[in-house]
């Protein structure tokens, strides 16, 4: 079970102003103004911001992983276009000089009395909270999936741990059927499970095995992709490329010894059926953060509770969430992560002067969907699922410039934009492109 182990980590998505809850520095032995729980994506990038708003001395960030990833290009690693070291910098490298590091997990959130203890058993106070927790990846749901990540031919590009088997599984592939999944849950990047089709399809014709193999895709979800306009696009790839896709399909159980996976007819509940595989990617299901879940600023489904415009909780004013552990109703991206620091940089400093958040989140997130070694179709949408596009051109149509941007832009944007505070995502260029008329 060390596999189930390993797996069951987190990787880290009306207004009340006069009564914040406040807390004294008697009430903990630490404390901090602004305490910024996970290292992520979200966590790094807005103590940056707080650093800037009210100093590095007042700011902590609690997070116990040495290594900081860039989990978007673990797609690429899946694919051997990149390496996994490529992915990875010391989490010491991205913390903001002078900003605490508490390398520890927190354990739990008490808003009442605004404490945080951690597994060290020290407790912190603060005055102001950012939750960016990430979200929670369940292996162990899909019975026999956690002891199948032991064998070959199955890989997940959503763990580091796993990311490089799906690269040896497609290595090493000869014939029969190559399998991707999507759960029956919410997911973080929800291109991705996908996107790793494309690539397998165009590895397999580039080593000349394509003829032998049948690549199919079991998503339970009812359409390829949410929003229409990139979904219609990438059907139109699906039927060029004689790929085989069963929506409403989902793996509820892994046979690694017969590599074989389970699938059950999510519209005809009990109807499963059984495919053998020759290499099988497996996008697991996902859930909140379980710190969150088991607090109270979680709402009914174990999601961070939030405003959906300003990011400020619902109940508890004086905290704050971003990215993946938030109910947020966008997809769970990097790119949703950047437009939503913007915002909350913004909130954060209406609500610390006692005044109303004036700057509202329109749900802006991106997936550049790879649908090849050299192309991109760089989809963009809001809260309604509406197309909200940078460039002034059909990102529908796939495009070799917007796979250069995936592959080497957006890495260096992550590391040098996003995590120091700097990049707030498109919105402002989009306006220039579109001659402001977005």
């Amino acid at each position: 079970m060390a596999a189930l182990h390993r797996l069951r980590q987190c990787h880290p998505a009306g207004i009340a102003i006069s009564h914040l809850h406040t807390s004294s520095r008697a009430s903990a032995k630490q404390h901090y103004k602004m305490l910024v729980l996970g290292g992520g994506s979200g966590g790094i990038a807005m103590s940056a911001r707080m650093k800037g708003i009210m100093g590095a001395e007042n700011v902590a960030v609690v997070e116990p992983s040495e290594t900081h990833y860039y989990q978007p290009i673990w797609t690429l690693v899946g694919a051997g276009a990149k390496t996994v070291a490529s992915s990875g910098r010391s989490t010491a490298s991205v913390m903001p000089s002078g900003v605490k590091w508490v390398k520890s997990k927190v354990q739990e959130i008490n808003p009442a009395t605004n404490t945080v203890r951690t597994d060290d058993g020290n407790e912190i106070s603060y005055e102001y909270l950012i939750v960016a927790l990430g979200l929670q990846l369940h292996y162990e749901k899909v019975k026999g999936l956690a002891e199948g990540l032991d064998h070959p031919k199955i890989g997940s590009n959503y763990s580091v741990k796993t990311v490089e088997k799906t690269w040896k599984a497609l290595q090493n592939f000869k014939e029969g059927n190559a399998v991707f999944t999507f759960p029956n849950t919410l997911v973080k990047c929800p291109g991705a499970p996908q996107k790793i089709m494309y690539l397998s399809d165009d590895y397999f014709r580039k080593t000349g095995k394509r003829e032998k193999a049948n690549l199919i895709y079991n998503t339970s979800l009812p359409v390829l992709f949410g929003v229409k306009k990139y979904a219609d696009a990438l059907w139109d790839i699906v039927k060029q490329r004689d790929l085989q896709v069963n929506l409403r399909t989902n793996l509820v159980e892994v046979r690694a010894d017969k590599q074989e996976a389970v699938f059950e007819n999510l519209d005809k509940p009990g109807e499963t059926t059984v495919i053998e595989y020759e290499m099988l990617h497996v996008t697991p299901p996902m859930g909140p953060n379980l710190v969150v879940k088991g607090s109270p600023l979680a709402d009914e489904a174990g999601w961070l509770d939030v405003n959906k415009e300003n990011l400020q909780h619902n109940r508890y004013p004086n905290v704050f969430g971003i990215g993946d552990c938030t109910n947020l109703p966008t997809a769970r991206t990097a790119a949703a992560v950047a437009a939503q620091s913007a915002i909350l940089h913004r909130t954060i400093r209406k609500i610390m002067k006692n005044e109303k958040p004036d700057k509202k989140y329109d749900g802006y997130t991106s997936c550049p969907l790879v649908t090849s070694y050299n192309t991109v179709i760089l989809a963009e949408f809001d809260y309604n699922l509406q197309p909200l596009e940078t460039f002034p051109i059909n990102q529908a149509k796939e495009r070799k410039v917007m796979y250069h941007m995936k592959a080497d832009m957006m890495p260096h944007l992550y590391w040098h934009g996003l995590l120091r505070g700097v990049w707030g995502g498109p919105a402002p260029y989009r306006k220039l492109l579109h001659l402001g008329m977005k």
